[in-house]
């Protein structure tokens, strides 16, 4: 499974906005991935950040 889908999955899973950090405690990933792939979710519209520094899907 590619980065950015396993990131989207932890984030539907968890229900409520999580921070990198988070994401990849949860979903054993390292954190530089988590940061890469959460960026290109950022620029594709895919997450939507409700407050500062935490993010969930769109």
């Amino acid at each position: 499974m590619e980065s950015t889908e396993k990131v989207l999955e932890v984030m539907h899973q968890a229900g409520e906005p999580l921070n990198a950090g988070k994401v990849a405690e949860l979903g054993g990933l390292e954190r530089k991935e988590v940061d890469k792939a959460m960026e290109q979710l950022k620029k594709a519209g895919r997450i939507v950040s409700p407050k500062r520094c935490f993010w969930s899907p769109a």
